[in-house]
């Protein structure tokens, strides 16, 4: 018999395997369908159903309890309920299980009848292209450690990188004297990189510090490490290494707002956008495969607005 927990299992292989989804994902829709799972079983046995969930089960009206049990969810260790970006990823993650059931002719839930709420993004914090400049005048211009810091910036705002395509990059990934490369990004899909003159710069300066073989790009300082494997991994720097050095040069530069890797990332795209990129290219280049996700920059638009109503409204 083909209980939901079997066939759940069964979603999250075909994700790995089949979809070549990424571990992180793999893990991210094992935790949603779980939580799923968890409240289904709660709602059968609150109506006096035994045993083992099944896929015809999941009907319109376990689907409106589940999703009334779902916003009134309270996560124990918070304290805190579910917000609606959240709820929506759950759902996501329920919705592509039941088109895989429907692959399988196995009788379920139409995928079409999960609806998504409607999610109030926050607002994109981003930097000014002399904002950016005075992270980078705040950092000395010597010692590896300060390099290394020059290069990560400029190559996240130069080229839009997420910062675990950074974190992959190997010294031979990147051609510095094309000033562009490829990079795997979400998806497995591949996306080519442009670098500025000065991205490139602070890289080979960051480089000429290096005295190791080692083929990552950016080593984090454990020099008292001892090899582990011939590859180096266990110095390549980390993403929450990289979310610290640029929280900690942000700060030390005077800047206020909350600035992350991805904030570097959402400069890029304001500032390509505000100097006249069309939103297409945009999306190429941030490797967006939907262009509703690129339109999260529409601050950009709504300023070009008020420069065109004060250029051509002729109301004094």
């Amino acid at each position: 018999m083909l209980t939901v927990e079997r066939l759940i299992r069964d979603f999250l292989e075909h994700l790995e395997v089949e979809k070549g989804r990424s571990k992180k994902t793999v893990e991210n829709y094992g935790l949603y369908l779980g939580r799923f799972l968890e409240i289904m079983s709660e709602i059968k046995a609150e109506e006096g159903g035994e045993g083992d969930l099944l896929p015809a089960e999941i009907t319109p009206e376990f689907l409106r309890k589940f999703r009334l049990k779902l916003n009134r969810y309270t996560n124990e260790l918070r304290d805190e309920g579910l917000c609606v970006l959240t709820q929506s990823y759950h759902l996501i993650a329920l919705r592509g299980f039941l088109k895989y059931l429907a692959r399988r002719g196995i009788k379920s839930l139409d995928p079409s009848l999960v609806d998504l709420p409607r999610a109030i993004r926050k607002q994109v914090t981003f930097l000014h292209y002399d904002e950016v400049e005075e992270i980078l005048g705040a950092i000395e211009d010597e010692g590896e450690s300060n390099l290394r810091d020059k290069a990560i910036i400029e190559l996240l705002f130069s080229g839009g990188l997420r910062v675990s395509e950074l974190i992959n990059l190997n010294r031979d990934s990147i051609n510095l004297e094309r000033r562009e490369f490829i990079v795997r990004g979400k998806g497995s899909k591949d996306r080519p990189i442009f670098i500025s003159k000065v991205a490139a710069e602070r890289v080979r300066d960051y480089l000429s510090t290096r005295h190791d073989s080692l083929p990552a790009l950016f080593l984090n300082n454990s020099k008292h490490l001892q090899a582990v494997d011939n590859s180096g991994n266990y110095r390549r720097l980390t993403a929450r290494s990289v979310q610290r050095i640029i929280e900690k040069r942000a700060k030390a530069a005077g800047i206020t707002k909350h600035v992350t890797p991805h904030t570097l990332r959402h400069s890029f795209a304001t500032d390509l956008l505000m100097n006249g990129a069309d939103i297409r290219s945009v999306q190429a280049m941030l490797g967006h495969s939907n262009i509703s996700t690129t339109q999260i920059y529409t601050h950009v638009t709504d300023f070009h607005l008020k420069e065109v109503h004060e250029k051509f409204h002729s109301e004094e």
